[in-house]
């Protein structure tokens, strides 16, 4: 018989809060178009994005962080003394070491903080957001902060065509806390590694380091093949989370998918046979894609603009480089 004594944590969890983040300057097509031969009608049809936001020399990962951490610390009615877990998903913190979210736990003021990053692309909030539940019922930290933050202007090739105008910079932060009822249903979430060529690095850093390549590493994609495996597959991935939870899709309020490009937004929507009740993110067409901000992004806009209300049912998904994915129903803030 085990000695070891069961842990002590809450029976659920819930969000409790939400906050945002985004970089004071807005860029339009216009700005993309002077690198590329294309035009904005074609960015528009093609992606939906008018206009995203790049971070300037002071918009570190870090002061988005904390930006968007204090208003999701002050939206859930806590300090930040009670967080007892930093999780930060991104791929565009350039220190290998030390993770960024010890950084953010100690300017914060949390009471020491477990803190940690993880590297899931697209996918990061949910497996953050995966995570923290975790936490939470198993008894490890009484509230968790979950941050998504990207400053993909910095891995942007600008003289390509297809990738240049997609990415923007930006962070979301949500609170994790206790529940008496389930409010984050189960995480359907998985890897598909055989097609992590479709979205990548150009080239390793070492390569950049040893002077084999001259071009700063930047982020691609081969266009068509992730299109077809999001809408696709990721239905279905979002399917299974509506089952995982045993709800229907007349039973969902809002549909909160990661900000990648509209047309993916419009095909799932068609595929799910969401009906027309449920308010559907499109923060994408302001902020473009913000890779692990997406997701508590366009909720944070959601809120805010009062198209979603505190206690709506969402179906939230992520998916990207990897390729990964992950998705949850959850209860709104």
């Amino acid at each position: 018989m085990s000695k070891i004594r069961p842990s002590k944590g809450a029976p659920f969890a819930r969000i409790l809060g939400v906050g945002g983040y985004r970089p004071t300057r807005v860029v339009p097509n216009e700005v993309i178009l002077e690198t590329i031969d294309s035009s904005d009608e074609w960015i528009r049809s093609r992606s939906g994005i008018e206009t995203r936001h790049w971070a300037n020399d002071e918009e570190t990962v870090a002061a988005m962080s904390l930006e968007a951490s204090g208003k999701a610390i002050a939206d859930a009615g806590i300090t930040a003394e009670q967080i007892g877990g930093v999780i930060v998903s991104t791929v565009s913190h350039f220190k290998q070491t030390p993770a960024v979210a010890t950084e953010i736990a100690d300017r914060l003021g949390t009471a020491k903080a477990a803190a940690f990053d993880i590297s899931a692309g697209c996918a990061g909030f949910g497996y953050g957001l995966t995570l923290a539940k975790g936490m939470i019922v198993e008894g490890s930290a009484e509230y968790v902060l979950v941050i998504g933050v990207e400053r993909l202007s910095d891995l942007t090739d600008l003289e390509d065509r297809a990738t240049a105008f997609l990415f923007g910079d930006g962070a979301g932060a949500v609170v994790v806390g206790p529940a008496e009822e389930p409010h984050i249903g189960p995480t359907v979430w998985g890897s598909e590694g055989d097609k992590s060529e479709t979205i990548k690095q150009t080239v390793p850093w070492t390569d950049y380091r040893n002077g084999e390549v001259d071009k700063f590493p930047a982020i691609t994609q081969e266009g068509q093949a992730v299109f077809r495996w999001a809408v696709f597959e990721m239905a279905k991935v979002a399917q299974q989370a509506l089952d995982a939870a045993g709800i229907s899709p007349d039973d969902l309020d809002v549909f909160i998918p990661h900000q990648a490009n509209e047309r993916i937004i419009d095909s799932m929507v068609k595929t799910l046979k969401l009906p027309e009740h449920v308010t559907v993110a499109r923060d994408v067409r302001t902020t473009g894609n913000t890779s692990a901000a997406s997701i508590p992004l366009a909720m944070e806009r959601l809120l805010a603009t009062g198209e979603a209300k505190s206690g709506d049912t969402a179906l939230v998904i992520g998916f990207g480089a990897g390729l990964v994915y992950a998705a949850t129903v959850v209860t709104l803030p």
